[in-house]
């Protein structure tokens, strides 16, 4: 057996030699699970954003075999290894990996892929009790709640750990990156409104409304009355907590409701949406555009933010990582195809803003936070969330800084040229 973990190990630090020991790229340094350590000779103490811990002697071979992300990443969740340190700058130079092993001849590939077979495998066979396991048809809606309670449905005091102290699950926004969270989120809220150019009296809608932090925001600064509707009970129950601590029962309520099940037409002044939008799925992009038409008033004004991908419409599907165990069923659009859907429906788009340069700012906040709270995350819920959550959250920094990833804010009129009274410039959205 001693023999056997000697031979992994030899043949671990020459894989990791060949793979990554000459890349200028390689600001990491690699821990064996006999404590054996190796560096690439472009890394030093000081440059080394973090270390790669290999847990037993097939750890490469649970990672690299077959080269692709979901592979990767499902090794780290299921603690194949671990990481010290920065765990995005690992995304940066797995990425790369991946890129460069495409690129490489069939020969070198199966080269790899045989001294890769020579360390052991685990034997083990990995739990996927954690994995969605959705029913029905896709965007129906009662797998839509399917999706939505896989992703939302664990414990408010989950999320209440990492978090600001307004539980806003969605991208900040940063005067500078060194703002802190609570600021940047409150800095969000009221900018929102300010786009909506909310006033006292009128009724909001907020579609996906998390934990009622916009609705309690608009109510307290802006007088508006406001309902908010999510899928999560959950999620409900605390919003209507949070609305009765904050005095506002009366201006402020919560509902579980689908959007498409919402009966009010011409009922609201403004609406928000904010990446509720992941889930709507491409296919039924007009069914939401021409039923948030119907809700709204002429010269009414509608905000909808999202995420979206730069060039195609990426699936969050069971054949990769997000959408096998974060948001099953999840779609990124690109925004020119939401600004179609959008006019078809109606809408005039009056203003669009990217907002991608804050998500990486907002996500580095919760991975830390998350970091900081690791053992009661572990205790309440397990290792295995916890490492799912801190991947997702850093992978998607990755995602936005590399440019695979987008976010926008879209304004958009139901036009009504009598009543629409919409100012010249920006002027009055400005902080």
């Amino acid at each position: 057996m001693a023999k056997v973990s000697e031979q992994a190990v030899q043949l671990s630090l020459a894989l990791l030699e060949d793979l990554f020991g000459s890349s200028s790229r390689s600001h990491f340094a690699v821990r064996l699970w006999d404590g054996t350590a190796w560096k690439p000779e472009s890394a030093n103490a000081e440059s080394a954003s973090f270390t790669l811990v290999l847990q037993h002697p097939g750890a490469l071979r649970s990672m690299f075999l077959p080269p692709n992300e979901l592979n990767l990443f499902e090794a780290y969740i299921y603690n194949d290894f671990d990481v010290e340190g920065d765990i995005e700058s690992l995304l940066a130079m797995l990425d790369q990996f991946i890129d460069e092993q495409g690129h490489i001849g069939k020969l070198e590939q199966l080269r790899y892929g045989k001294r890769l077979m020579s360390l052991p495998g685990t034997g083990r066979r990995r739990p996927d009790d954690l994995a969605a396991r959705l029913r029905g048809t896709r965007h129906s809606k009662e797998r839509d709640r399917q999706a939505v309670t896989y992703h939302y449905n664990r414990s408010n005091q989950f999320y209440s750990l990492w978090l600001d102290q307004r539980m806003v699950y969605t991208c900040a926004y940063f005067a500078t990156a060194d703002d802190d969270l609570d600021v940047a989120q409150e800095r969000k809220l009221d900018y929102v409104c300010r786009k909506l150019r909310l006033q006292p009296g009128e009724r909001l809608l907020d579609i996906g409304c998390g934990w009622g932090g916009l609705l309690i925001y608009a109510a307290q600064h802006y007088g508006v009355e406001a309902l908010g509707i999510t899928l999560s009970q959950p999620q409900a129950e605390l919003a209507n907590e949070r609305i009765a601590q904050a005095g506002l029962s009366q201006k402020c309520r919560v509902k579980i409701c689908d959007y498409r099940d919402l009966d009010e037409a011409e009922a609201f002044d403004k609406i928000a949406s904010i990446e509720m939008f992941e889930q709507v799925g491409e296919a039924l992009l007009p069914t939401y555009f021409k039923q948030v038409w119907r809700l709204l008033r002429p010269g009414g004004v509608f905000l909808n933010q999202g995420i979206a991908s730069r060039a195609d419409k990426i699936m969050l599907d069971e054949a990769n990582f997000f959408g096998r165990y974060v948001f099953p069923d999840g779609e990124l659009v690109p925004v020119s195809r939401t600004l179609r859907a959008a006019e078809m429906s109606g809408f005039e788009v009056r203003d669009v803003e990217s907002l991608s340069d804050h998500y990486p700012l907002t996500l580095r906040h919760w991975v830390r936070r998350l970091e900081a709270h690791a053992d009661e995350v572990r205790a309440m819920t397990s290792d295995l969330t916890y490492r799912i959550w801190r991947l997702y959250m850093a992978a998607s920094a990755h995602g936005f800084r590399s440019g695979r990833l987008t976010n926008y804010q879209t304004l958009l009129l139901k036009a009504d040229r009598e009543r629409a009274q919409l100012p010249l410039t920006r002027a009055d959205w400005r902080l």
